[in-house]
């Protein structure tokens, strides 16, 4: 398409005796290259709104049961539509009560390809790279199908990737994190650094600390702990209408 328009645009050869043949071809060409450059320009932009639109749609659809996997929360960056930040509550498993951020980046040409997994928080998973915290979707996606595939299907991914059976299957080609791989050698081993790994994404540097050494280089998140006085946590609990485990117990005793 870009061919036929640049072609419409080139001056015809008609002759015009007022004007050097040699000025009157700079013209031309000058033309042909303003016509090309803003060809790119309008092709670029085109691809940006459609990617946009494209990652707008996904998130939308988040709001659909089943959708967004239970335990996690996901939200756009406010300056930047095409980064998303999320965190994820672990509720069972070797990783039980890590609370775990992480950040999804669209590529220009989403959904040709698919967004990139980086965990901000440290966390001890044969999938996940210790030098930057690039989650691998291979395993799952392979390849990635832009008309099959979605955001709701990677946050699922992400979810099941820390479950039991997703850890056995795992190959150890697919592995950025090789030493994380002994699981399949030593269950009880990878079960304890899996513990300590939840331990310290519960502790209180890693959840409110900005200037945490597992945030270098990866820029601040949008989700942002916030750590409460026992009085302010009452307060907070009684205007969601939330009640304390042991009220709870002792009216169901």
């Amino acid at each position: 398409m870009a061919a036929r328009m640049l072609s419409s645009l080139v001056p015809s050869p008609s002759t015009d005796v007022s004007t050097p043949t040699k000025n009157r071809s700079l013209r031309q060409n000058t033309r042909v290259l303003s016509t090309g450059s803003n060809a790119s320009n309008v092709e670029a932009s085109t691809s940006t709104a459609v990617t946009r639109t494209a990652v707008s749609l996904e998130y939308a659809s988040l709001r659909h049961s089943g959708h967004c996997p239970l335990g996690m929360y996901v939200t756009p960056s406010p300056d930047n539509l095409l980064l998303w930040d999320a965190v994820f509550f672990v509720h069972q498993g070797y990783y039980t009560d890590s609370i775990l951020k992480f950040r999804m980046t669209f590529p220009p040409d989403y959904p040709e390809h698919p967004p990139v997994v980086q965990f901000l928080t440290d966390v001890f998973h044969p999938l996940i790279s210790q030098q930057d915290g690039t989650f691998n979707l291979a395993p799952r996606f392979r390849p990635w199908r832009p008309k099959e595939h979605h955001v709701f299907d990677v946050l699922h991914w992400i979810k099941a990737a820390f479950k039991k059976h997703a850890l056995d299957e795992i190959k150890e080609a697919d592995c950025f994190n090789k030493e994380a791989y002994r699981y399949h050698d030593t269950t009880s081993s990878f079960a304890a650094l899996a513990t300590q790994s939840s331990m310290l994404s519960q502790s209180a540097s890693a959840l409110f600390d900005r200037d945490h050494p597992s945030m270098a280089g990866k820029g601040s998140h949008s989700m942002q702990f916030k750590e409460l006085r026992p009085d302010q946590l009452d307060a907070l609990r009684k205007k969601l209408g939330l009640q304390d485990w042991e009220n709870v117990l002792e009216k169901e005793s």
